[in-house]
């Protein structure tokens, strides 16, 4: 009885099978390398409207970061600075700088400044700020040492994996409320009294012993923070995904 496929469809499915797994392997690695967050945004860095150093605002005139930022307490959203916070300064601080053009522009015509936004969370991802400032998380947590930078850019990858570190283990990140927006606070700033006597210490710690330490760890810190605002961040997807 004669064969009914050709002889060369013997070779057939192991080259499908070799075909294939290149292909699988190619797409997985250049998703791995190009589609990541740490590849689209880590490092980007876009020329704006109007040069704003933050170090210069933050670290040197000491300005707040919820002068320029004032919705990021209350609500889900950050916001950008609007031209009359701007202006509230510059109608007399440097006020002919030929930089700020663009201000003294959108202040006379009511258009407001194209800034461009750096950092945005995608769509399909729900981010509440004001739930994580108001639980002890700082901007320096998201953004980096944004006090320090002459030019902002995208300082940390705001990938899920990125973020779960911070939901499985937030003693790592918690800070006392009033430090939230100290981006050069440090551990070993608090006074361990002074801690105890607010926050407490955790249920299985005794208080007189920490009484007596000269310095508390980040985590000796998240702990307590954790047990006191009963921090249970989620970790299934219908925490950020709804």
């Amino acid at each position: 009885m004669a064969n009914f496929f050709p002889r060369w469809t013997n070779w057939l499915p192991l080259k499908l099978a070799i075909c294939g797994f290149v292909l699988i392997c190619g797409l997985t690695g250049a998703t791995w390398y190009y589609v990541t967050p740490k590849y689209t945004k880590v490092g980007y860095e876009p020329i704006q409207p109007v040069p704003f150093p933050h170090d210069i605002h933050v670290s040197q005139l000491g300005m707040d970061c919820r002068y320029c930022h004032s919705f990021v307490e209350v609500a889900a959203h950050s916001n950008l600075p609007n031209t009359q916070t701007c202006m509230n300064c510059h109608t007399q601080v440097q006020k002919d700088n030929p930089k700020l053009e663009p201000i003294r522009a959108s202040w006379k015509t009511g258009k407001p400044v194209e800034w461009v936004q750096i950092h945005r969370t995608p769509d399909y991802v729900f981010y509440n700020h004001s739930a994580h400032v108001n639980r002890g998380i700082s901007c320096f947590s998201c953004h980096g040492e944004i006090n320090h930078m002459g030019t902002v850019y995208h300082a940390k990858p705001h990938s899920m994996a990125w973020c779960l570190e911070c939901h499985r283990h937030p003693e790592n990140f918690l800070r006392p409320q009033e430090e939230v927006f100290n981006l050069d606070w440090k551990p070993e700033d608090v006074k361990p009294n002074e801690f105890i006597a607010k926050y407490g210490t955790p249920h299985d710690v005794d208080p007189g012993d920490w009484a007596e330490k000269k310095k508390l760890t980040q985590q000796e810190i998240g702990q307590t923070l954790k047990e006191k605002w009963n921090v249970l961040p989620p970790t299934n997807c219908q925490g950020c995904h709804r």
